[in-house]
C-alpha cells in the first residue's frame, strides 16, 4: 500500500524552473548562430 506522494518543496520547484529556463536559453542561443544551424542541417541531411 502506497501513501500519498510527497510534493516538492518550493526551492526544488524553483530550481527545476531555473534549470528549464537555462536549457531553453542555451538552445535559443545556439539557434542564433548560423554556423551551428548549417552544421545541424548537414547532419540531418546526412541521415537520408
Amino acid at each position: 500500500m502506497q501513501g500519498k506522494p510527497r510534493s516538492l518543496a518550493w526551492w526544488q520547484r524553483a530550481l527545476i524552473w531555473v534549470a528549464v529556463v537555462a536549457v531553453l536559453l542555451a538552445v535559443f542561443a545556439l539557434y542564433t548562430r548560423a554556423d551551428f544551424m548549417v552544421t545541424l542541417a548537414d547532419q540531418v541531411w546526412a541521415c537520408f
